[in-house]
């Protein structure tokens, strides 16, 4: 079956995540991609946190599957002249490198778009031009600055980051977007443009909501946020502790166990409380005045949560879940890597997946999040360094033997 970018065909100069983390989707989504690589070095995630001597560590291997890689020195006249010959066959360059890196080769957007008109150039840089383009970006760096941590953790402790790459990968779905839509608009105007993404923009369009109550903050105090008590407010939005962000109050609840995630978080919804305190043999919390009502709970939310606790302590989270889920009421147990890495239904779904390493052996990765009906998605490994140099070389530039042996004499391969 035709995949959804089937004829499409990727220049990728990206490296450690935010890059190829758009650059795998694209392979998954079918579309050819030629990952391009330093001789002997490649991308710098290959040798990192590595958890087996001597093959590919599983940071490149989980953000790598499906692509091409070719290995190519484009500082060389000859790495010039395939990079050029590159370009004039691909529809989409995508790079993270920093800022200005491929011009100062002499490779800026307007050389590229002159050797290619049609070519589409996907960048992806820490932040837009302003007082903060010059810092060294890390995916910790743009949750700072782009509002995630500020807003996370709770009103009486520092800011927190989250464990969800938000910065990287978050940034790299958002690139994604971005190509789509030029590759449909090039489809209406010959023409391919440029697609640029900062992470820092990334980061606070997934903040949103917390740019929402930073302007309703301006007619008083959010009295449903912090969805807890206790909580001050001062010049910005504070940290959410539990809460949705949503106006319903949520908290996690201890289970019974001693493990670290033995949590289930339950979302408070106001049609929840009566069947709640019924389930939980609090019948008199009904009609009580201090509780009866969301506003009335809103100063007692600990003392709610905290009834709510010595209940799900008789159970474990999976009991829990199935018992609320009967009575209709929100929740979601506090899953870990080793529970989604087992997850039978993630499986089912091709959602994780097991993949085949000619060094590493099987090892399990996430699979393509977007499912489309008629696009279906076969993971296959990343690729070794240089493992289809000669054959990219022969097919889209037009080398013969002789020629790759001369561009490997002189260090362009």
């Amino acid at each position: 079956m035709e995949r959804a970018l089937d004829g499409i065909r990727i220049l990728d100069m990206t490296h450690v995540q935010s890059g190829p983390s758009a650059t795998q989707i694209l392979a998954w989504l079918g579309a050819d991609v030629i990952k391009v690589e330093l001789p002997g070095r490649g991308d710098v995630t290959r040798q990192q946190l590595r958890d087996l001597p001597g093959v590919d560590s599983l940071y490149f291997t989980m953000l790598n599957c499906n692509k091409r890689s070719l290995t190519l020195n484009t500082k060389t006249d000859k790495g010039k002249v395939i990079f050029t010959r590159l370009l004039e066959s691909c529809d989409v360059i995508v790079e993270n490198f920093a800022p200005g890196a491929l011009a100062r080769q002499g490779f800026g957007w307007e050389t590229i778009h002159e050797i290619n008109p049609r070519i589409v150039y996907a960048s992806i840089k820490g932040f837009g031009p302003g007082p903060y383009e010059d810092l060294k970006v890390y995916e910790n760096v743009a949750q700072c600055t782009g509002g995630s941590a500020s807003t996370t953790g709770f009103d009486d402790g520092p800011p927190v980051v989250t464990g969800a790459q938000i910065g990287d990968s978050g940034s790299g779905i958002h690139c994604v977007a971005g190509i789509l839509a030029a590759l449909i608009q090039r489809q209406k105007t010959g023409r391919g443009q440029r697609v640029e993404v900062a992470m820092q923009d990334a980061v606070l369009n997934l903040c949103r909501v917390k740019l929402r109550d930073q302007q309703r903050l301006a007619h008083g105090p959010l009295k449903e946020y912090p969805q807890y008590p206790g909580g001050t407010f001062g010049r910005a939005t504070p940290r959410a502790g539990h809460a949705s962000g949503g106006g319903q109050p949520g908290w996690c609840v201890k289970t019974r166990g001693d493990g670290p995630n033995d949590y289930i978080y339950i979302v408070l919804q106001p049609q929840g409380w009566e069947p709640f305190m019924k389930l939980i043999g609090r019948e008199e919390m009904i009609g009580h005045p201090d509780y009866a009502t969301p506003e009335a709970r809103l100063p007692h939310l600990d003392d709610c949560f905290a009834m709510i606790e010595e209940w799900t302590r008789t159970k474990d989270k999976f009991e829990v879940m199935d018992i609320l889920t009967g009575h209709n009421i929100p929740c979601g147990p506090i899953l870990d890597m080793k529970d989604l890495l087992e997850d039978e239904s993630l499986a089912a779904r091709g959602t994780v997946v097991e993949v085949e390493h000619p060094e590493r052996g099987v090892f399990k990765t996430v699979g393509n999040p977007i499912k489309l009906s008629d696009s279906p998605v076969e993971v296959t490994t990343s690729p070794l360094l240089g493992e289809h140099t000669e054959e990219i070389l022969k097919d889209l530039v037009g080398y013969d033997d002789a020629e790759i042996e001369a561009a490997r004499a002189d260090g362009a391969i």
